[in-house]
């Protein structure tokens, strides 16, 4: 970040991560100074912020050395609960060699096949895939369970206790597979699900099978070259006889904030404006609702009788509600997409248009390349698009993970685990799993 770029108010607060309301207090107590432009807008200045942690990360950050990092080898990565590949292709990016995705919706394995045919894609229910035949031949698994609660019948939080739920089968994979590290990502509501139970399970789990749990952190996307305010949980966990040996940095957050005219128009992030692609349209009565909201508005913003019609019940209600008849603005990140952009309490209404975001507006938001192509319905392709991880946000964490494994390969030296001396036969409960893989050295970049 260049030291006198202007910070809107909105766009520090969620830079920082508190409200609108919390930055205005801190101006009023002189925290922050807040500058007035001659077209009466009032803005910050980045160099008078550096007492914040964050902005003096973006005035020092490491992002475009980050971005040069090569592997030292090939290093092999499994990913569970692959979806429709966020995460996949940003670790693919980053230079890890996919040697088996797991996923059981049809619609998303389609999509995987489709942009990247190369890849080992197994579409099965996780319960009934055979993990073993990868045992000490996979360097990295990944992947992003559902948050569930865990039975606590038993007096210690340990692995048994997990039995049922997707996150086991997550940790099963890990037993069976053994990886030298292994990367998990939630919502960050994981941390306090279930009064903190949920996290103290999985941290027991983790150590129970032999790994060493980097303190969880809470990486926003906003801070990783993605215009959009989503927020992960990530966890990583480097295998105990190696945890002595290295020393985990996370990614550096980049210098700029990105907005959705840098998603929507050429620019930074692409070099064309965003091609036309389907999308869900509003029912009129609901667009004649929604024209009356101004950019970055919302239902604040409509004549009280229109407010309290549309509103319903909500109207009396406690709390903002503010992702309710929500128009995006173009000069911020986009809020958190969903799996549908039209939903009523968290509307995501274009910018400057009165209509739901499309396919590619959406895949935009998550960093998605253009011509990584979603299969199934119109609402398959929302789906798996709101349940994403940002494709930048997974290359930053993967970057990453490849300066980890750099270090590993220096101090912790073995048979590289793509040297399989032959092909391995089928071995599944259902179908579709190898016992091993013979894998080129090298890395398609798909841009």
């Amino acid at each position: 970040m260049i030291p006198d770029t202007h910070i809107s108010i909105n766009n520090f607060a969620d830079i920082v991560g508190v409200s609108r309301a919390t930055v205005e207090k801190w101006i009023s107590k002189g925290k922050c100074v807040i500058h007035t432009g001659a077209d009466n807008t009032k803005y910050l200045i980045a160099s008078e912020l550096a007492s914040f942690a964050e902005i003096s990360a973006m005035l020092d950050n490491d992002w475009d050395a980050e971005s040069g990092v090569e592997p030292k080898r090939v290093f092999t990565s499994i990913e569970l609960f692959a979806g429709g590949g966020g995460l996949a292709l940003g670790i693919h990016k980053a230079g890890f060699k996919h040697v088996l995705l797991n996923e059981l919706d049809k619609d998303a394995c389609a999509t995987l096949k489709k942009n990247m045919p190369d890849w080992n894609v197994v579409q099965d229910d996780i319960h009934e895939v055979d993990f073993t035949p990868y045992k000490g031949k996979v360097d990295l698994l990944t992947g992003g369970f559902p948050c569930q609660a865990f039975s606590y019948a038993g007096k210690r939080l340990g692995f048994e206790e997990t039995r049922g739920t997707l996150f086991f089968e997550l940790a099963r994979a890990v037993k069976e597979i053994q990886p030298k590290v292994f990367m998990a990502e939630n919502v960050k509501g994981l941390l306090e699900h279930d009064k903190g139970r949920t996290i103290e399970t999985i941290k027991s789990v983790i150590a129970e099978l032999g790994y060493t749990l980097i303190e969880p952190r809470v990486l926003r996307a906003i801070l990783y070259n993605v215009p959009q305010k989503r927020e992960r949980l990530i966890l990583i966990a480097v295998r105990n006889d190696i945890a002595p040996l290295v020393s985990f940095k996370w990614p550096s957050v980049c210098g700029e904030m990105r907005t959705l005219r840098d998603a929507f128009y050429k620019g930074y992030l692409y070099d064309t404006d965003v091609p036309d692609s389907e999308g869900q349209r509003y029912p009129e009565a609901k667009a004649e609702v929604m024209r009356l909201v101004p950019e970055g508005g919302d239902w604040r913003d409509l004549p009280d009788e229109v407010a309290r019609n549309y509103m319903k019940s909500s109207f009396d209600l406690g709390g903002g509600k503010t992702g309710m008849a929500r128009r995006l603005s173009m000069d911020e990140a986009s809020l958190t997409l969903t799996c549908a952009p039209a939903q009523k309490q968290t509307e995501r209404c274009h910018p400057l248009e009165t209509r739901p975001l499309t396919v590619r507006e959406y895949a935009r938001i998550q960093t998605f390349p253009d011509n990584w192509d979603f299969c199934g319905s119109l609402s398959s392709k929302y789906k798996q698009i709101g349940n994403a991880v940002p494709v930048n946000l997974a290359w930053a964490i993967g970057r990453a993970l490849m300066r980890l494994f750099n270090q590993i390969e220096e101090v912790y030296p073995e048979i590289k685990a793509w040297e399989f001396a032959e092909p391995y036969k089928p071995v599944s409960k259902m179908h579709g799993i190898f016992e091993g893989m013979v894998c080129e050295p090298g890395c398609e970049d798909i841009g």
